[in-house]
């Protein structure tokens, strides 16, 4: 293996490291925090789950944080990973997922602002309830609308692995076609479609996002010379 080869492997599982935690707070913070606090159309209830669970709420606060900065770090990570394997497409994917943090930054705001509004002693409880639901909104659209740029650095990515050979191409297509699914689920339900079905829209990314994750952390990268799929 030459030392070439053996930094591009050591820049894949960094890449993988960084996936890994976005993928982990993703989980904890979103699926299983999250629902603790805010309760959807019960700004009520949700305020006082910001008064009274103050240390949960900082946790999901806290979570929200790295899920940032794991995502910025992942696209700078893949951008170096894929550059001269295909610098347009590795400078997409590093373009979209920083935007995907940015967008999610929003979501993060509103839950500070949220919690410091839910603890502080103005406005009056009904004012607050109003202020909390606002918020509230801004940090399920803030997640929403990131799912567009979630599905846009996924392809990309997807497309890098499919076009070079350097990791299995299965790998690739249920990637590409995962980010079409975010991006068509982000559409259809800014469109006013509310459905639960349209989760399976998000399936393959989220398969393909996990065999990325053990891909790098295991493997690494295929050597440039090895062109089997």
């Amino acid at each position: 293996m030459t030392t070439e080869q053996k930094q591009l492997i050591k820049t894949a599982r960094l890449a993988g490291v960084w996936y890994l935690i976005l993928a982990v707070s993703g989980i904890l913070g979103f699926m299983i925090f999250h629902p603790q606090i805010f309760v959807t159309d019960d700004p009520q209830k949700t305020l006082n789950n910001l008064i009274n669970l103050g240390s949960i709420s900082r946790i999901r606060l806290l979570f929200e944080l790295v899920i940032i900065v794991s995502q910025a770090l992942a696209a700078v990570w893949f951008y170096k990973l894929f550059y001269d394997i295909n610098k347009w497409a590795a400078s997409t994917l590093g373009i979209w997922g920083t935007v995907n943090s940015v967008v999610i930054m929003v979501g993060a705001i509103s839950m500070s602002s949220a919690i410091e509004i839910a603890n502080s002693s103005f406005p009056t409880f009904q004012e607050k309830s109003i202020l909390i639901h606002l918020l509230g909104k801004i940090i399920t659209n803030a997640w929403s609308v990131g799912g567009l740029f979630f599905g846009l650095w996924l392809i990309p990515m997807g497309y890098i692995v499919i076009s070079s050979g350097r990791m299995p191409i299965w790998l690739g297509r249920i990637l590409f076609i995962g980010g079409i699914g975010y991006i068509l689920q982000t559409f259809l339900k800014c469109a006013g479609v509310h459905n639960p079905y349209l989760d399976i829209l998000v399936i393959p990314a989220t398969v393909g996002e996990f065999w990325m994750i053990g891909y790098l952390l295991i493997y690494g990268v295929r050597p440039a010379i090895n062109s089997e799929k």
